[in-house]
């Protein structure tokens, strides 16, 4: 069975339980932390748009223009509602799923404040590309909930990172700050769906949730999306401080994999995309143009397979309904972002992955492609 959110390997269990109930050795991880970002302090939040909440606050963008991505997760509408903060949409190159840095300066105005960059799928943006194309009047934040472990989060002002997205840490943020900022955060506590994302990790359980979740999560009491920042659990982090020497170690054995399984989908007719440096969070890839409109038929009938592929957001910012009620938006202008809406797919990549669990996903992927 194949996945695209972390896994753990069942002889990992007995690590992983410890984890959950002890106490997380915050010194230490911050020591290494500071390695990768020099003269910065960590703020772990309980999820990564609750960092980015405490940037728009401290960095006084309220009511401002704000520049991004057109294709990037719609989870910031409400918060731009909120802060009454004015998104001007960037369009995307589809060789990158990068920002089109040519777009940024005819749309920066006198309220443009900051633009966001999002390191998507793991691939990273080259910031001081970006700083140049703004004449260094923005500020720059690093959006790199898809891109920890490589180089991301490094040159910008400021820069947030989700950490369940490439770690099995069942919830959690990290905002990469000045060392002057004093935020206090409210504690957050173990709960049920904590619980079940534990479960989730191991296939077992992820095959269970994948094949009958939809009909059971309905039923379940929801209390997420909490209104204000707030601090990350302990068992949150306490599994991030377990597993992040296993995310730095494998991340070269994780890249070579990815780059065997784009050569194979190459052949296939995908599109991948190959920026240096990428750390593959989610190994993204453009269904063959002649196969756009069968995108959702190649996904179903992967998981028959018991290969569990995705398009990580359900819609991209621009797609929202909310979001072009909210501002307008004349999808015309953002021709990549809507292309590769309608044909992307995250294939999945483990980092306990061998090249044998990559050439049998491609052979499952052969033989869906043949009987379509």
């Amino acid at each position: 069975m194949f996945f695209v959110h972390p896994q753990i390997k069942l002889s990992k269990l007995l690590k992983a339980k410890l984890a959950l109930i002890k106490s997380p050795n915050t010194e230490k991880l911050n020591q290494k932390l500071s390695i990768l970002f020099p003269q910065k302090q960590f703020i772990f939040t309980d999820m990564a748009r609750g960092a980015f909440r405490i940037i728009i606050e401290k960095l006084n963008l309220q009511g401002s223009e704000i520049l991004l991505p057109a294709y990037i997760c719609d989870i910031l509408v409400p918060i731009l509602k909120h802060y009454n903060i004015k998104p001007i949409f960037l369009d995307i190159d589809l060789e990158t799923f990068n920002i089109k840095t040519e777009e940024i300066s005819r749309k920066i105005t006198p309220q443009t404040k900051a633009i966001l960059v999002s390191h998507t799928y793991g691939l990273p943006v080259d910031v001081q590309k970006i700083r140049e194309a703004t004449n260094n009047r923005l500020l720059i934040i690093e959006d790199c909930a898809h891109s920890f472990g490589g180089t991301t989060g490094r040159a910008g002002e400021v820069s947030f990172f989700s950490l369940y997205k490439q770690l099995p840490t069942l919830r959690g943020g990290m905002l990469v700050c000045p060392k002057d900022w004093n935020v206090i955060l409210p504690k957050t506590y173990f709960n049920f769906r904590d619980f079940i994302s534990f479960l989730n990790y191991f296939w077992p359980f992820a095959f269970f949730f994948k094949k009958f979740g939809s009909e059971i999560a309905p039923k379940m009491p929801r209390k997420e999306k909490l209104s204000e920042p707030a601090g990350i659990n302990r068992a949150s982090l306490s599994l991030f401080v377990e597993f992040f020497d296993d995310t730095q170690e494998s991340l070269t054995s994780r890249q070579k994999l990815a780059r065997l399984f784009q050569q194979e989908l190459k052949n296939l007719g995908f599109q991948v995309q190959e920026p240096k440096d990428n750390v593959f969070c989610y190994l993204s890839a453009l269904v063959p143009k002649r196969l756009v409109a069968k995108r959702v038929e190649i996904v179903r009938k992967l998981r028959k397979y018991k290969v569990f592929c995705n398009r990580v957001w359900h819609t991209p910012i621009i797609l929202s309904k909310e979001a072009q009620e909210a501002y307008q938006i004349n999808l015309a202008e953002f021709p990549n972002t809507v292309e590769a809406a309608q044909g992307v797919i995250n294939f999945p990549l483990q980092n306990h992955y061998t090249e044998k669990n990559v050439r049998k996903i491609i052979a499952v992927l052969k033989k869906v492609m043949a009987n379509l």
